[in-house]
């Protein structure tokens, strides 16, 4: 049996991304900016910055590692010039880092979020929008949310690629409306006979 896919339009263009499963009970279609190609995410980059260019955005925020070239494009198409990362792993840089926990369906046990101290100055006070490539169940935005309101930036929207589901509304709560997305999947359960259904609850 071929490799299952689902066809999604993110913005104007249609990719086939490959289903593939968590558990028993849990499949996700899997989004892969890395690998997704020069063209593609230049595309999704400046459609996204047009969404958000009404926010007068003064820097763009991400998660690493999948939201960097979410991040590079979106701030090229905004015309600027800097953004900044908050990572999830140690770096000789980030030994005394501003941090917030979190939890991620696609990687098992606490993580951390970790920023730069260096770089507090470049979001404090500053109108800020977060971009990642997919908001599932919206904990690594909550944690994001949380870490750059706590160093006084002021977040003004919420870019994604793609929404996973639904469960993300709850997680972000009043926070939701702002999330401006290109696309949105489901994740996918087991129909009892070999095959997935979609579920758009999550």
């Amino acid at each position: 049996m071929g490799e299952r896919t689902y066809s999604v339009e993110i913005g104007t263009q249609r990719v086939d991304l490959p289903i593939v499963s968590l558990s028993d009970q849990l499949a996700l279609a899997l989004l892969i900016t890395v690998d997704m190609g020069v063209r593609f995410m230049s595309q999704a980059g400046e459609e996204l910055a047009q969404i958000l260019r009404p926010y007068e955005v003064d820097i763009v925020a991400t998660v690493a590692t999948m939201g960097i070239p979410m991040a590079i494009e979106v701030t090229r198409h905004l015309g600027l010039d800097h953004y900044v990362i908050m990572h999830k792993t140690p770096k000789i840089h980030l030994a005394d880092a501003v941090s917030e926990t979190v939890h991620s369906i696609t990687t098992k046990g606490e993580q951390r979020l970790l920023f730069d101290r260096a770089r507090v100055k470049d979001v404090e006070g500053k109108r800020v929008a977060i971009v990642d490539d997919v908001i599932s169940t919206g904990a690594s935005t909550r944690a994001a949310l949380r870490l750059l309101r706590g160093v006084g930036a002021n977040v003004v929207a919420l870019g994604t690629l793609v929404t996973e589901a639904s469960l993300w509304r709850h997680e972000l709560g009043a926070d939701a409306t702002m999330v401006r997305a290109l696309g949105s999947i489901p994740v996918f359960r087991p129909d009892g006979s070999g095959g997935l259904v979609e579920d758009w609850a999550g």
